[in-house]
């Protein structure tokens, strides 16, 4: 569960510590004081979407910090993020938002993602916002629900592989179909584009050579010219000897007498490896000279094909390698066209066979989803009867479709609110308290199947009074008995149903509005309940009424 929520220059809240309790927790406050701050702070610290403006005003940062405790060591979020509880088994996640849009998230401390921080959030708490209920209105959803309560991972998973094979098939052959005119036209422009590629002779590397020895043939003269001054310091000319002949010259000088003296011996062993050193280096400019065979014809060409390669590369690709790889892929293409109908011949067999097990997946899925149902029509009935709507009729329709990815028939909620009418679509008949009350009612029943520890409830009171309030306050009051719950409400019926009763109160200090959180002892209760029945005039009798509601609610608390 959800034991602290520390918030720190979000919005109006400059800084609130909020003590969660076990069992039912609700909040309560003046519109506009900061409830929805309160849970924009906590869809943060789980990973959801925020925005610069959230940080307070003046601020360069904000940071928000949740503590859980009796979290399952084994959750799968948990594990992928690379995390683990501490010594005293918590779990706490933070994220610290800087102006400059960036993000910080951490899981006991360790660096993680804002995505890996939204998967662990999602399998901690679910937050159901206060237009929740529209998405029931929304029959595409249907289908999805059913298959989160049914847990169909399973077959879905199966059917949507066999539809996903079924599918690319499909799409090969549309792609393989053409008309012969259009089938012409293609067949003609890859037949250019292989020949005119075909005729180049391309190879890998060949540009860069080509570029080389452009360079060096429009250079030639002045490496000829460089070359022959090394070869003739080195190798001399008929008329004086070079380097190699000095420095034999000057370790012959030395020779008969390096024996005799120590140091004269190292010049003369430092002579001869410079003597072999310098020899090595005339051989190599000597050998140069030989290369240096060339003719302005030779420049003529090279310049030629590389203007060649240039023209290519505008059409075919920015080097040869590209420009081969896309001959590679024409000639395939040109192969495929040609063996079209051969290859759609063989593809129509596939497909066939891939139709008939999607078929069978999806009938198998059907069969699963439709016994699942049957089980979520008695447990959305059985909650929409706490809730009130006892008369209420509620169904799952399954209307043959053709296959699509999320199976082979349309599911949509339908539901009668008054005796003698007919099931009918929740969008068409449904009001707004009504949409509130199934979508609590398919929340709760949602979240028996998950190992979610902690409930938040935005404004699920919309559209809400009188006795329907009294029986979702009880509803929550029973659902608390299991997983923690909080809830931001304006009803006085499920404040006072609350184990635990925060105020979220606005203030100004220093010119600045401020925002805190305050827990309430049973007096400031009965006053805060007092100010939500009767507006800002509290007087003894609504006082007397609020002391009354809580003590109903307490008897009531005590016999679940």
């Amino acid at each position: 569960m959800l034991e602290l929520l520390h918030i720190e220059n979000i919005a109006v809240i400059e800084q609130a510590d909020i003590q969660f309790r076990p069992g039912f927790n609700a909040l309560t406050g003046e519109t506009g004081a900061g409830k929805s701050i309160v849970i924009d702070a906590m869809g943060a610290v789980l990973g959801g979407r925020t925005s610069r403006d959230l940080i307070r005003t003046g601020s360069k940062r904000a940071l928000v910090s949740a503590e859980f405790s009796g979290v399952e060591a084994d959750l799968p979020g948990l594990a992928q993020c690379g995390g683990a509880l501490d010594e005293e088994g918590l779990l706490i996640l933070q994220r610290e938002l800087d102006a400059d849009g960036k993000n910080l998230c951490r899981v006991n401390g360790r660096p993680v993602t804002v995505s890996q921080l939204r998967i662990l959030g999602a399998e901690l708490l679910n937050i159901h916002g206060q237009h929740d209920g529209q998405q029931l209105l929304d029959e595409e959803r249907h289908g999805a629900y059913l298959d989160t309560f049914g847990r169909l991972e399973g077959a879905l998973g199966e059917y949507r592989a066999a539809y996903g094979s079924m599918a690319e098939l499909r799409r090969k052959m549309d792609a393989l179909r053409m008309d012969e005119a259009e089938k012409a036209r293609k067949v003609d422009s890859l037949t250019f584009q292989i020949q005119e590629l075909e005729r180049a002779e391309l190879r890998p590397g060949e540009e860069e050579e080509l570029l080389e020895r452009r360079d060096f043939l429009r250079n030639g003269e002045k490496y000829l010219s460089a070359v022959q001054g090394a070869d003739g310091c080195l190798n001399g000319d008929d008329e004086t000897g070079g380097a190699v002949a000095l420095i034999q010259e000057a370790a012959n000088s030395l020779a008969h007498v390096k024996g005799r003296n120590g140091r004269l011996e190292e010049i003369w062993n430092r002579l001869e490896q410079l003597r072999c050193e310098a020899y090595d280096l005339a051989d190599s400019v000597r050998d140069m000279l030989g290369e240096f065979d060339f003719s302005p014809e030779e420049l003529d060409a090279v310049e030629s094909r590389a203007d060649q390669i240039y023209r290519l590369k505008k059409k075919y690709g920015a080097t040869v390698e590209d420009m081969l790889s896309f001959l590679d892929r024409s000639r395939r293409e040109l192969d495929e066209i040609e063996t079209a109908d051969d290859t759609l011949v063989r593809l129509a067999g596939q497909l066939s066979a891939a139709e008939k097990k999607t078929v069978v997946a999806g009938a198998a899925l059907t069969k699963t989803r439709k016994s699942a149902a049957g089980e979520l029509e008695k447990r959305i009935l059985k909650e929409l009867e706490d809730l009130d709507m006892g008369r209420v009729r509620f169904s799952i329709e399954f209307t043959p479709s053709e296959p699509g990815p999320d199976g082979c028939d349309a599911i949509r909620f339908l539901m009668s609110a008054n005796a003698g009418e007919d099931l009918k679509p929740i969008a068409r008949i449904a009001s707004g308290g009504e949409l509130a009350r199934i979508m609590l009612a398919l929340k709760n029943v949602l979240a028996e199947q998950e190992r979610i520890g902690t409930l938040v409830f935005d404004e699920v009171d919309t559209g809400v009074s009188g006795r329907a309030a009294q029986k979702v306050a009880e509803k929550l009051a029973q659902v608390s008995r299991h997983k923690q719950v909080l809830c931001v409400t304006h009803l006085p019926q499920l404040a006072a149903m609350a184990d635990v009763h925060f105020s979220v109160e606005k203030g100004e200090r220093g010119g600045r509005t401020f925002t805190e959180v305050l827990q309430l002892d049973r007096r400031r209760r009965m006053e805060e309940l007092a100010r939500i029945t009767g507006g800002s005039k509290v007087t003894d009798a609504l006082l007397q009424s609020a002391g009354e509601l809580l003590d109903g609610a307490e008897a009531y608390r005590s016999k679940l």
